[in-house]
C-alpha cells in the first residue's frame, strides 16, 4: 500500500506521545519523594546511557562528533531548562494543563522565525499566534482567585521549547539526527550532575527502577519520533503530535484524579487549534 509508511509513522507518533506523557506522569509521581532536580537528572542520565548503548553497535564515536558544537550545547541547555521548568510546574499543577501550555511552542516558532530569522509572517500566522496566546490566558487566568503561578513555569518552558525547535532546525542539515538526540541527553546529564548532590536523597530499589524507567521512556519516545520523521515530512506529522495533550489529559484524570475545568478545554482547544491552523496553511503552501 502506498500510504502504509505514512500510517506507520502516525502510529509511531501516537505511541511516542503516550510514552512521553507517561514519562512526565512518572516524574510527577516521583517528585512526591524527590526534588525536581534529582528527577530531571535521572531522566537525562538514564536517557543518555540507553541512547549510548543503542548507538554503540553503530559506531558511537561517529554520532558523538558534531559539526555544530556550540549550537548542540545550546540545544542541550534549552532542554535542561525546559524539563526543569515543566517538572517544577507539574509538581503543583495538573499534567494536562502544563502539557497544553507547552504546545504553544509550534506557534511561537513561527513568531520567532519571523523575528530572528527574517521569515515572512502572514496575517494567518498572526491570527494563530493571537489564538494561541488567548488559549494560554484562558488556562492560566491571571487576576482570578484560581490563578496558579506555577502555570507560568510551563509557559516559560514553551518559550524555551520554541527556541529549541529553531536550534534543531539549524542543525538539521549539519548533523545526523542521532547526533542531536545524543547531545540532547548528554548535556542535561552532565549539567545536572553538578546540581543534584545539593538535593540528593538515596532511592530504594523500586525507586531506582522507576527513575531508570523515566530515562527509558524518554529514549524510546524520542527514538520513535525520529523514526517517524524519516517516513513522512514534519508538516504531515505535526497534527498527530497533539496526541500527547490527549494522553496527558487521560493520565491527569485517571492516575492523579485531577478535576479539569472548562478553561482547560477551551484554552487547550485554542492552542491546539492555532497549531492546526498553521499546519493547514503550511500544507497548502507546500
Amino acid at each position: 500500500m502506498k500510504n502504509r509508511p505514512a500510517l506507520f509513522a502516525i502510529v509511531l507518533t501516537i505511541i511516542a506521545s503516550v510514552i512521553l506523557a507517561g514519562m512526565d506522569s512518572l516524574g510527577k509521581f516521583l517528585m512526591r519523594e524527590f526534588s525536581t532536580f534529582q528527577v530531571t537528572w535521572a531522566r537525562f542520565l538514564f536517557h543518555s546511557i540507553i541512547v549510548s548503548l543503542l548507538f554503540y553497535g553503530q559506531g558511537l564515536r561517529h554520532f558523538a562528533v558534531t559539526r555544530a558544537p556550540k549550537t548542540q550545547l545550546l540545544r542541550g541547555l534549552c532542554m535542561v531548562g525546559i524539563n526543569t521548568l515543566l517538572y517544577m510546574a507539574i509538581k503543583t499543577v495538573s499534567l494536562a494543563e502544563a502539557t497544553a501550555l507547552m504546545y504553544l511552542s509550534p506557534v511561537l516558532v513561527t513568531l520567532f522565525a519571523g523575528i530572528f530569522l527574517g521569515e515572512r509572517i502572514l496575517p494567518r500566522h498572526l491570527l494563530a499566534v493571537a489564538a494561541g496566546f488567548v488559549g494560554v490566558l484562558v488556562i492560566i487566568r491571571p487576576g482570578f482567585q484560581t490563578f496558579e503561578p506555577a502555570l507560568l513555569l510551563a509557559f516559560f518552558a514553551s518559550l524555551l521549547l520554541a527556541l529549541y525547535f529553531l536550534l534543531t532546525r539549524k542543525v538539521a542539515g549539519v548533523d545526523d539526527p542521532r547526533t542531536s538526540l545524543f547531545y540532547t541527553s548528554i548535556v542535561g546529564a552532565v549539567v545536572l550532575s553538578f546540581l543534584v548532590p545539593l538535593w540528593w536523597k538515596t532511592p530504594d530499589a523500586l525507586q531506582w527502577l522507576l527513575l531508570i524507567s523515566m530515562g527509558a521512556f524518554g529514549a524510546i519516545g524520542h527514538f520513535l519520533l525520529i523514526k517517524a520523521y524519516t517516513l513522512i515530512t514534519a508538516s504531515e506529522l505535526s497534527p498527530w503530535l497533539n496526541a500527547q495533550v490527549v494522553a496527558a489529559t487521560l493520565y491527569s484524570v485517571f492516575l492523579f484524579q485531577d478535576v479539569l475545568g472548562w478553561n482547560f478545554f477551551v484554552g487547550s482547544g485554542l492552542i491546539v487549534g492555532a497549531g492546526l491552523l498553521l499546519w493547514l496553511h503550511n500544507r497548502r503552501v507546500s
